[in-house]
C-alpha cells in the first residue's frame, strides 16, 4: 500500500467519521475508494473530496449541492465554474443562515422575557401569606 492510500479506519480517524458513512458516500458515488478484496482504499482525492463533503455538510449543504459542486472540478475551466458556483451557493446559505440566527435571537428574547416574568410569579407566591 503506498503512502498515500489509507484504509478506511485511517479515513475514520483522519476525519472523525464513521464507517456506515464512508460507505454512505460511496453508495451515493461522491467517494470512489479502490477495492482490494474486501479492503476499501481510499486516495489523495478522496481525501480532499470527504474534505469538502464534510465541509458543506457543516455550512448545511445538500448532497446533491455539494454532488454538483464536486462533479464540476473536471469542467477543465480551471474550477471558476465550480468556485463560481460554490460561491453562489454559499451566498443563499448564508442568507438563510442569517435569517434562522434572527428567528432564533428572537426566540430567545421572548423565552428570557417568560422566563423573568415566572421568576416574578414564583417570588409573589412564595411571600408569606398574612394570617387571619
Amino acid at each position: 500500500m503506498t503512502n498515500d492510500m489509507m484504509t478506511i479506519r485511517q479515513m475514520c480517524d483522519a476525519f472523525d467519521v464513521t464507517p456506515r458513512t464512508l460507505r454512505f458516500y460511496e453508495a451515493k458515488e461522491l467517494l470512489f475508494p479502490e477495492r482490494q478484496g474486501q479492503k476499501r482504499l481510499f486516495t489523495k482525492r478522496d481525501r480532499a473530496r470527504l474534505k469538502l463533503i464534510i465541509r458543506g455538510k457543516r455550512f448545511g449543504f445538500s448532497l446533491e449541492e455539494i454532488r454538483q459542486l464536486l462533479d464540476l472540478y473536471h469542467k477543465g475551466d480551471q474550477q471558476q465554474t465550480q468556485i463560481t458556483r460554490a460561491y453562489d451557493i454559499a451566498r443563499e446559505r448564508l442568507a438563510d443562515l442569517e435569517a434562522q440566527r434572527e428567528e432564533l435571537d428572537g426566540a430567545i428574547n421572548d423565552l428570557k422575557e417568560q422566563l423573568k416574568w415566572g421568576e416574578k410569579m414564583i417570588t409573589s407566591m412564595k411571600q408569606p401569606m398574612s394570617a387571619a
